[in-house]
């Protein structure tokens, strides 16, 4: 098929609601690539928030995508999760399945280093992970888990999971991966981590990390951390405010509460890691058959202007949705 230089974008309207716009790539040259997607990914977190139009104002630039177009809270072209083949570019990669932090469009055209070739033995459907993976080994190298400790992670979406799955990878560490909903059970186990619920997880853990964000799991993520233990906290809360009650358990017990946030990497890894490097080790991660267990569904990108709405919704079953494209 002859190459075209137009494509099809999903954009976020308003707040809300998204359409599909028609777009012109970038003129190509050398050291470009142009892809052509087979998959792309949407998680609850950030783009929930971006979708409803909840990001505040203070972090407008910070909060870019490398390749968003528009500006928050909308028309805005938002996304980070995007698995395609190469069509055009250095002779290495053509015809190669790449991973580019892009939003959700069936061709686009970027630089060649923006673009990491997926690792033998990925399948592209599973790589749509890659983000997920790397905010998850950003949380684990902030928490600085080691082998023996007591685990806990509330929140079991896409990123809670796979930060319990790293853990419980470590020797001799005990990871409880907290939730709601009953129904994360089976996911825990196929992670190889224990389940609790909000009611029966267990204290005195040495790390919690924090990743449901939502403010009464902040709350539990004081109570359940043992004296000066480490708490994590990965979730963004947007334009909310959550209150905290700092008043009692967070001095007498000399807690310890850090962010984690995935734009910056840990100060110990700054001199050795880049963010290239750490993408790369997110994707060879992904590689083990059993993280298919957090896609939890697939539509054709053509329908993701009425999905979206759903997806980002209140439905409490939804982990890593799917786009596909092509026929």
């Amino acid at each position: 098929m002859p190459m075209t230089n137009t494509a099809q974008a999903f954009w976020t309207v308003a707040p809300g609601r998204g359409e599909l716009r028609p777009t012109s790539l970038p003129a190509d040259g050398d050291g470009m690539v142009t892809i052509s997607t087979r998959f792309s990914g949407i998680s609850r977190g950030t783009e929930s928030l971006v979708f409803a139009g909840q990001v505040p104002d203070s972090e407008f630039e910070r909060m870019r995508a490398p390749f968003q177009e528009g500006d928050f809270p909308a028309p805005v072209k938002y996304g980070y999760a995007s698995v395609g083949q190469v069509e055009s570019g250095p002779k290495a990669l053509l015809g190669r399945d790449v991973f580019c932090l892009y939003p959700h469009q069936d061709r686009y055209r970027v630089p060649a280093r923006a673009v990491i070739a997926l690792p033998e033995g990925l399948p592209p459907e599973r790589a749509v992970l890659a983000a997920n993976m790397e905010t998850a080994l950003n949380a684990c190298w902030d928490a600085a888990i080691a082998p023996g400790d007591r685990v806990t992670v509330i929140g079991a979406g896409v990123v809670g999971a796979l930060v319990a799955w790293l853990s419980a990878a470590i020797p001799g560490t005990e990871t409880t991966l907290v939730d709601i909903n009953p129904n994360r059970a089976d996911l825990a186990e196929q992670l190889g981590a224990s389940f609790a619920s909000p009611d029966a997880a267990p204290d005195e853990q040495d790390v919690v990390i924090h990743a449901s964000a939502s403010e009464s799991g902040l709350v539990q993520a004081l109570e359940l951390a043992g004296f000066e233990a480490r708490i994590i906290e990965l979730s963004w809360f947007g334009k909310a405010r959550p209150a905290l009650p700092l008043g009692e358990v967070f001095h007498s017990r000399r807690l310890q509460l850090h962010c984690s946030q995935v734009g910056h990497l840990p100060a110990n890894r700054r001199a050795r890691w880049d963010h290239r490097r750490r993408l790369a080790k997110a994707l060879q991660l992904l590689c083990d058959p059993r993280l298919d267990a957090l896609i939890s569904g697939e539509c054709h990108f053509g329908e993701l202007p009425e999905a979206m709405p759903r997806l980002l919704g209140g439905d409490s079953e939804v982990l890593c949705h799917r786009v596909r494209y092509g026929r």
